[in-house]
């Protein structure tokens, strides 16, 4: 319950990219320590204790990448990589843990006390970290997306308006199965610039546009606006004004998000964010700011549920 030693050794691993150099040819950590930059007494010890972990193994040739430890490469096709790299976004905040005291003696992010600035600003400033969040998030709706368009009557509204879809592949699956509706996603602009690329190739013709801009700022009009998984990333002043610009452009705002469960993933949204996971009726008492009424809740997924307001 008190070891570092194992995450941390998982997380330098991957940041230096011993999982993909090990895979396919052996080598000694005196060969490796020149490429990698690092010294070389001190990667026999790190690979000694993935040895022992089952990550890398001894041959004659040097240190080689197990099948056990293959899930930590880049093409895994799980998620591992991204979250564990420490030049990632995700693994990069998840450092600013070690100031978890300060987040539960201020109910502040710990993130600006590490890196001297808050997760969005430091994706603004650095593209590459955005990239990896954006990767991150696509990655996360991937096996939800079939049950999100299957559990919900997407086909009431003409005109969706996806506030901070992201790269666009659940708006794009959406109006894939719904030939009748338009989509209009809204991100920031490194963002929207991915859209427009993953958008293409969906073939969607004029049924979708992308608009680079913020939550926080007007957004175009339509039948109705989603918000999936935002809201948890802010703290209540900044969910209530992203709340009011939905309701200034929508009649209808439909929440996906989950409803708490996940007492880890509240420390996360927390440590990272300021933010939260929130129940049933803290987003009923926001919504109500703004003079959205709560018509309905579809259970999604196993963990995400769509809250449909309405003026």
């Amino acid at each position: 319950m008190s070891g570092l030693v194992t995450p941390m050794a998982l997380r330098v691993a991957v940041t230096l990219g011993l999982p993909d150099r090990l895979r396919e040819e052996p080598a000694t950590a005196r060969e490796l320590a020149p490429e990698l930059g690092v010294d070389p007494l001190a990667l026999d010890l790190l690979l000694a204790h993935l040895t022992t972990l089952g990550v890398t193994e001894r041959t004659d040739a040097g240190h080689r990448t197990t099948p056990f430890g293959a899930h930590l490469c880049v093409n895994a096709d799980n998620n591992l990589n991204n979250a564990l790299d420490q030049n990632s976004a995700a693994g990069r905040a998840d450092l600013a843990f070690v100031d978890l005291l300060h987040s539960v003696r201020t109910g502040e992010p710990a993130y600006p006390v590490r890196y001297g600035q808050g997760f969005w600003e430091d994706l603004t400033e650095q593209p590459r970290l955005r990239a990896t969040f954006d990767a991150q998030m696509t990655d996360r709706q991937r096996d939800w997306v079939p049950q999100v368009v299957r559990n919900y009557d997407w086909a009431r509204f003409g005109t969706l308006v996806d506030v901070g879809g992201g790269h666009g592949s659940l708006l794009a699956a959406i109006l894939k199965a719904n030939p009748g509706m338009r989509g209009h996603l809204v991100d920031l602009e490194e963002t929207a610039a991915g859209a427009r690329a993953v958008l293409a190739l969906y073939e969607l013709g004029d049924r979708v546009e992308v608009t680079a801009g913020s939550f926080f700022d007007p957004l175009p009009a339509g039948d109705a606006c989603l918000l999936f998984d935002v809201l948890h990333d802010w703290d209540d002043q900044d969910a209530l004004r992203i709340l009011g610009r939905c309701a200034d452009a929508c009649d209808r705002v439909l929440v996906v998000e989950s409803l708490g469960g996940s007492t880890e993933f509240d420390l996360v949204m927390l440590v990272h964010f300021g933010g939260r996971d929130r129940g049933l009726h803290d987003f009923e008492r926001l919504a109500s700011v703004h003079g959205l009424r709560l018509e309905s809740v579809h259970r999604l997924t196993d963990g995400r549920s769509l809250l449909e307001f309405t003026r």
